[in-house]
């Protein structure tokens, strides 16, 4: 089992003019501790359950490009990039670019959104939620084709593209996670075209991982072959047995990769302890799916 990160706010010490030192600091212990992979959420207002709307707030795809270009090891993508907040040819090409210039260690984090009050505020189209699904599953295939080298022309309902040409192509086609526990349509995308769910630590995740199954049967897609991930909070108890057991029980449910947020992730004394962590849970769970490697 895997350990991701997952930063939430961005109120450090030093304010903007220390912040890019901070996050690489960050980044660094974070690969220097065995963490598999960092995952910004892609929001451009702080969110309710962490701060004010005007608390600080780095463009996630700036962010994680930024911070691959100073680390080897550690892997990138957004928790997760909202189905309304980019076209999708923009953002595959976002993501191959990241992949390029990384050495293949992008992955692409979307679902269908929801902060309608930070779309307002940026004047970005807020559609109706069956209209985000439509061009969620749209994105998809999009994506799917891009990364792929189909520059063949697409017609949807939502999105017409021409010729999405992808040149270069990615060095490792990255790994699409579809983060959202709906049971008829998010965990029906996944089955269908991701590679990743991403599910809140919280949920039934072995009812979940039950459904997500059976989609996979309806479609035809090996279910063993799809990363199963959860988000939850990694509080402030430090008590490295009863971390263990907490993240080996998720690894029981069936989770290959727990993305965790950190209330003090700036502070260096955490990375120790996390890599204590990485080091008991590695030889936990079954083996390594083919997109976590």
């Amino acid at each position: 089992m895997k350990i991701g990160l997952h930063p939430t706010t961005f109120s450090w010490p030093g304010g903007p003019a220390r912040m890019g030192q901070t996050l690489g600091d960050i980044v660094d212990r974070a690969e220097a501790a065995g963490i598999h992979s960092f995952w910004p959420m892609d929001h451009f207002f702080q969110i309710p359950i962490a701060g004010k709307p005007d608390d600080p707030m780095l463009e996630s795809w700036a962010t994680v490009a930024w911070a691959a270009g100073r680390t080897r090891t550690l892997r990138f993508g957004t928790l997760v990039t909202g189905v309304h907040h980019r076209h999708p040819g923009l953002l595959a090409k976002f993501a191959t670019t990241l992949d390029v210039l990384s050495g293949g260690r992008a992955w692409l984090g979307i679902g269908a959104g929801w902060n309608e009050e930070e779309s307002r505020g940026l004047g970005i189209p807020f559609p109706p939620l069956a209209e985000r699904f439509e061009r969620l599953e749209e994105t998809l295939e999009i994506v799917h084709r891009m990364f792929d080298g189909d520059s063949t022309a697409y017609v949807g309902k939502h999105y017409q593209l021409e010729r999405p040409l992808n040149v270069p192509g990615p060095v490792r086609r990255p790994p699409i996670l579809v983060g959202g526990g709906g049971e008829r349509k998010t965990l029906r995308l996944v089955a269908r075209y991701a590679d990743a769910c991403n599910l809140f630590e919280q949920m039934d995740l072995r009812h979940k991982f039950d459904v997500l199954r059976a989609h996979c049967d309806t479609v035809g897609r090996d279910y063993d072959a799809i990363v199963r991930t959860t988000f939850g909070l990694l509080g402030e108890d430090r008590d490295l047995g009863r971390a263990v057991e907490r993240f080996a029980a998720l690894a029981e449910q069936g989770v290959d990769l727990s993305i965790v947020n950190l209330p003090e992730v700036h502070d260096p004394a955490v990375f120790d302890f996390l890599a204590d962590l990485v080091g008991e849970l590695e030889p936990i769970g079954r083996p390594t799916p083919a997109p976590l490697r």
